[in-house]
């Protein structure tokens, strides 16, 4: 039996330790190494040539997509994405046939990647299998283009702000109110429009009419009844709604 040769990618190693503990009962995969970060896992993946990847979506530098993006695009492995809450990347693997894991995942799911990861590697093995991950890698490289900069009409100009300047949004009737690092913008758009227009591997809605940028989040307070404020690194405290928590625990990949 020739075993299916592996690598886990993940910067959190409860991640890795889950991945390795669920793959160690099975007989048919190797691991061959397991990174904590993107450059990491360029360097093991052009080393060893893996049949299999199991990648972290999410992680500092450099992400899983940058990962991709590096590695020769005629020798790609095959993939098992894993992620805790980019909503769009998700969309993105659905399009495009690709297996994904969403953080937290339980035995049972894990199973069945698994076996669509059995069946991916035999197929690349019997040379009948083509490499959608080149179609996902040039859709991800257009929309994070297009996601770096937000164009903000206001006072008769048309203003240019980075995504990663933003702190906060907030809905105001007909309008956003957008909260940068240094600067107040108001933006006709709805809290919908926005979820499209920003990228939501940095974004996440903690209310129908509130979206923090993730990274900006610098302690959950507990308040009554079991619920949080958002405590903000410039200070701001907001609440974070029961509608919208289940998106942030996936995003941190935990529940509250």
């Amino acid at each position: 039996m020739e075993r299916i040769r592996t690598i886990i990618v993940d910067d959190e190693p409860l991640a890795r330790e889950r991945i390795r503990t669920l793959l160690g009962q099975e007989e048919d995969f190797e691991i061959l190494a397991e990174c904590e970060n993107g450059n990491e896992a360029i360097d093991a993946i052009g080393r060893f040539a893996p049949d299999l990847v199991f990648l972290d979506v999410q992680m500092p530098a450099v992400d899983g997509f940058d990962v991709l993006a590096a590695l020769d695009q005629e020798r790609l492995p095959s993939v098992v994405f894993v992620t805790a809450y980019d909503q769009y990347a998700v969309k993105a693997f659905e399009v495009h046939a690709l297996d994904y894991l969403l953080k937290p995942f339980d035995a049972g799911r894990f199973s069945t990647a698994l076996d669509r990861a059995r069946q991916r590697v035999e197929q690349v093995r019997a040379g009948r299998a083509r490499s959608e991950l080149v179609g996902l890698i040039n859709e991800m490289k257009t929309a994070r283009r297009a996601q770096e900069k937000l164009l903000v009409k206001t006072e008769g100009k048309v203003i240019f702000v980075p995504t990663d300047q933003i702190v906060w949004i907030e809905a105001a009737g007909n309008y956003v109110r957008i909260h940068t690092r240094d600067d107040l913008y108001l933006m006709r758009e709805t809290m919908s429009g926005m979820e499209r227009r920003l990228p939501l591997d940095r974004f996440v809605r903690i209310h129908r009419s509130t979206m923090v940028n993730f990274d900006d989040i610098k302690e959950l307070l507990p308040t009554f009844n079991n619920e949080f404020m958002v405590v903000l690194t410039q200070g701001e405290k907001l609440k974070l709604s029961r509608k919208y928590r289940p998106d942030l625990e996936r995003r941190l990949g935990k529940s509250l």
